[in-house]
C-alpha cells in the first residue's frame, strides 16, 4: 500500500495496522478523537519513524493530500468522519481487510451474535493440535493486522470478526467461514436487525462453490440467509441431521452423508450448557472441513475450558459461588448463561443502552433467577420492563463494587451470583474484560 495513509483510531486494531505499515509507507498519519491520547509516546513506543498524528476534531484540511484511510471496526463506515472522507475522494479500508491483504495461508473467519470467542479459541487450540503455523486473532487477544506479516503458505489463521469488521471488507475471503447465530444486537449502529443480519453473512460473499460456510440449522431465520450464499454449507444442529455435526441424545456425531462418526459424549466437555454444545459443533465442523481427524478433535475439545469472562467460575464465598459472564454483552448471551445456572441465581446487569428489548430475556428466567441487582445506563429500562413482566426483586446499584456487596448480602449458601449484564460495557468500563476483571478482584475480595 503506498501514499499517504491516515490510521483512523489508535485501539488494539489501529496499533496492529501501524506496526503492519511502518516499514510499508513512508507517510503515516495517526488519528484519535481523544486529545488525551500520548500519540508521541506511542509513535516512540512503536518505533514509528517519520510517522505524524492528529487527536481531537478530524477536519477536513487534515484530510488534504490523504490517498487511504483506514477504519477502526469501532467506527461506523457511516460515522460523519468516514462520510467525509469519502467525500473527499479517500479509499476506506477496515483493518480486517488491510490484514487479508497481507497475510498467507489459509484463514478460518468465525462470526455470529454470541459464542464467536468461545468457538474461535476451541477451534484455535484444534488447529495447533492438528498443524505447526498457527495464529489465532479477534477480539480474544491479538489483531488480525498485527500477525498477518508473519504469516506464510503453511500458516493457518483463526479469526474471530464482527459485524463492526464486516462493514468494510471487499476481497476478504476466508476458505471456511461460519455463523453461528443471529440475534438482534447493536441495532444503535445498524438501525435494523435485517441490516445487521445481513452485515454478518458478508463473512460468506467472496468464497467459493468449492469452500465452506458452517452454519447453525436451529437458527431459522439464520438458515434461510444462508440459502443465498456461494459456498458449501456445513449445519449444525442440536437433533439429529442426515448431514453435518448434531447432538444425539447426549452424543455428538459428524456424518459426511455416507457415515456417522461419533465424537464424543457431551458430558465428557468442561464447558457447560446448551449454547457451548452448539459452540462445540461449529468447532467440530470446522475442524472436520479443514481435515482434522475426529480422535485429535475430541481429545482437544475434553481438556479445553471455558475463556475469560464467559460464565467463568469465578470464586466461593460463604457457600455462594461467583460466575463472571461479563462477554454477556446482550439478552441472548446472557440468557444463555442465565440457562446454565442450576442453582437459584442472583443476577447482577444493566450498562450501555444499545437499544434491546429486553422483554424476551426477562420472560426467559422461569426458575433460575431470584433477584437482580441493576447498575448502568440500562438500570432503570430493565426494572421498569422486569416490573412489568412480574418480576419485582429488584435492586439498584450506584457501581459494580456495590452491586457485588449486596448480592453478597441476599444471595445464600447454595446459590450462585452471576454476572451477566445483557448490555455492553461501555460509559463505566473501557470495555467488557474490565467490567469482568473488576467482578472477579471484587467478588474475591469478599469474607471467606
Amino acid at each position: 500500500m503506498s501514499g499517504k495513509i491516515l490510521i483512523y483510531g489508535m485501539g488494539l486494531s489501529g496499533r496492529g495496522v501501524a506496526r503492519l505499515l511502518k516499514d510499508r509507507s513512508e507517510d503515516l498519519i495517526l488519528y484519535d478523537a481523544n486529545v488525551s491520547f500520548d500519540m508521541q509516546g506511542l509513535i516512540r513506543d512503536m518505533n514509528l519513524k517519520g510517522a505524524s498524528y492528529i487527536t481531537g476534531t478530524l477536519k477536513k484540511k487534515y484530510l488534504e493530500g490523504v490517498d487511504t484511510l483506514v477504519l477502526s471496526p469501532g467506527v461506523s463506515i457511516n460515522a460523519p468522519d468516514i462520510k467525509m472522507a469519502r467525500e473527499a475522494g479517500l479509499k476506506i479500508i477496515g483493518e480486517v481487510e488491510i490484514a487479508f491483504e497481507t497475510a498467507k495461508g489459509r484463514l478460518i473467519a468465525i462470526t455470529g451474535t454470541n459464542g464467536k470467542t468461545t468457538t474461535t479459541a476451541l477451534t484455535g487450540e484444534i488447529m495447533k493440535a492438528a498443524f505447526k503455523d498457527v495464529y489465532v486473532v479477534g477480539n480474544i487477544g491479538n489483531s488480525y493486522a498485527s500477525v498477518s506479516a508473519m504469516t506464510s503458505e503453511e500458516t493457518v489463521t483463526v479469526a474471530e470478526i464482527s459485524s463492526f469488521q464486516l462493514e468494510s471488507i471487499s476481497e476478504f475471503h476466508p476458505v471456511i467461514s461460519a455463523v453461528l447465530n443471529l440475534t438482534p444486537d447493536h441495532l444503535d449502529r445498524h438501525g435494523t436487525f435485517e441490516n445487521y443480519a445481513m452485515c454478518k453473512m458478508e463473512i460468506a460473499k467472496n468464497q467459493t462453490s468449492s469452500e465452506i460456510c458452517v452454519i447453525n440449522y436451529d437458527d431459522e431465520y439464520l438458515r434461510g440467509l444462508a440459502e443465498n450464499i456461494t459456498p458449501k454449507k456445513l449445519y449444525f444442529s442440536m437433533t439429529p441431521l442426515k448431514e453435518g455435526v448434531y447432538l444425539k441424545g447426549d452424543d455428538i456425531y459428524y456424518n459426511d452423508g455416507f457415515e456417522e462418526s461419533f465424537v464424543l459424549n457431551r458430558y465428557d466437555m468442561n464447558l457447560v450448557g446448551d449454547h457451548n454444545v452448539q459452540n462445540v459443533m461449529a468447532a467440530v465442523g470446522i475442524s472436520v472441513s479443514m481435515g482434522v481427524n475426529i480422535d485429535v478433535i475430541a481429545d482437544v475439545v475434553r481438556e479445553f475450558k471455558a475463556v475469560e469472562h464467559r460464565i467463568e467460575y469465578t470464586c466461593e464465598r460463604k457457600g455462594v459461588k461467583y460466575y463472571n459472564d461479563s462477554k454477556g454483552t446482550n439478552t441472548d448471551a446472557a440468557a444463555k448463561a442465565v440457562a446454565a445456572m442450576s442453582s437459584p441465581t442472583v443476577l447482577i446487569a444493566g450498562g450501555y443502552d444499545k437499544g434491546a428489548d429486553f422483554t424476551d430475556w426477562i420472560e426467559g428466567f422461569g426458575g433460575h433467577i431470584k433477584a437482580m441487582v441493576l447498575i448502568g445506563q440500562t438500570a432503570e429500562k430493565i426494572r421498569e420492563t422486569a416490573v412489568a413482566c412480574g418480576f419485582t426483586n429488584i435492586y439498584m446499584a450506584k457501581d459494580l463494587k456495590m452491586a457485588v456487596d449486596v448480592c453478597a448480602k441476599i444471595a445464600n449458601p447454595g446459590e450462585n451470583v452471576l454476572l451477566s449484564p445483557a448490555c455492553a460495557s461501555w460509559g463505566q468500563f473501557k470495555n467488557y474484560e474490565e467490567r469482568g476483571r473488576l467482578f472477579k478482584e471484587y467478588a474475591r475480595a469478599l469474607p471467606e
